[in-house]
């Protein structure tokens, strides 16, 4: 009996637009993320989380390429890679409902040693004598999941619960959040269908240690001038924290921390979608991206809680 079974996301490979300074700002952009560029060549970039989880940045020349179709017109993702864990055969090739290419292998991810800051929440108190990080940039640690806009709901479900992906929570008739496996992250693919929206990317989420990475990643992206679509902020369907950032190579790049954890034993919620469902709170163009705190020329040089007569 075979005990194969997708254990997440091994690697994502995206292609340009087909310019060279498109390709230029991938590489700025994923170093400026916080991944380590591994592999350099003319048609390639390859990148690395803390995991070893992968992003590919190829151009639509490239060889591996060749006679495939996009999901959508200009630079977006083009393949996803699943590590498998487990005895057993692996999944064939697979493309799904809207062209995105399904790749499975052995997979390559390594444990990493490290860990978030533990939290002092009202009568748990985890944290003593030690405060918690500053972060001056963030190292994502993996890879935690993709969304697709979709016009093919109902298809793509099928396909993903035929790879053994299980549902965490619904948008009735409009979005489906699955994970891989019973029991992990709240979802490893949010599918979503709007009215009248194109299939195509949204976004992907990169994990990082805690909030305060959230933050610290948000606040070096922000100096480093990339724009922030929206974030910091927080998910109430999955709890975690978030800070999206626009992506030359398409969609969104999201940092993420905190997600709920799943088990069998979870049974689906139906949510109605809405901008308070989305995010409990959100911070719309971001915090002050020049200082690591505040902005000490408006505030002269005090805190801005003090109070000024």
């Amino acid at each position: 009996m075979s005990t194969a079974r997708i254990e997440g996301i091994d690697r994502l490979t995206y292609c340009t637009n087909g310019s060279a300074e498109n390709f230029a700002a991938a590489r700025k952009c994923f170093l400026d993320w916080g991944l380590s560029l591994m592999q350099e060549s003319p048609d390639e970039l390859l990148f690395e989380t803390l995991n070893g989880a992968q992003v590919r940045i190829l151009p639509p020349s490239h060889a591996e390429l060749a006679g495939s179709i996009a999901m959508e017109s200009g630079a977006t993702l083009r393949e996803v890679t699943w590590g498998v864990v487990g005895d057993g055969a692996l999944p064939t090739v697979a493309t799904d409902p809207h062209g995105l290419l399904h790749r499975f292998q052995r997979s390559i991810k390594r444990d990493v040693g490290v860990q978030g800051a533990p939290s002092n929440a009202w009568g748990q108190v985890q944290r003593i004598d030690t405060p918690s990080p500053v972060y001056e940039r963030a190292q994502p640690v993996e890879i935690g999941h993709f969304v697709l806009f979709t016009q093919k709901l109902a298809e793509a479900v099928k396909f993903y619960e035929a790879l053994g992906f299980v549902m965490s929570d619904t948008y009735p008739d409009r979005g489906a959040f699955m994970r891989c496996a019973p029991e992990g992250g709240h979802h490893d693919v949010f599918l979503l269908q709007v009215p009248g929206k194109a299939q195509g990317l949204n976004h992907v989420a990169f994990a990082v240690r805690d909030i305060h990475e959230v933050f610290g990643g948000g606040l070096a992206m922000s100096r480093a001038g990339w724009k922030t679509q929206l974030g910091p902020g927080r998910h109430p369907v999955s709890s975690a924290y978030f800070w999206y950032f626009e992506c030359p190579v398409g969609g969104l790049i999201e940092y993420n921390a905190d997600e709920d954890h799943l088990t069998a034993a979870w049974q689906p919620r139906e949510f109605t979608p809405g901008p308070t469902v989305f995010a409990e709170w959100a911070i719309d163009g971001g915090i002050d991206g020049y200082t690591r705190r505040q902005p000490q020329v408006a505030a002269g040089g005090q805190f801005l809680s003090e109070k000024r007569h």
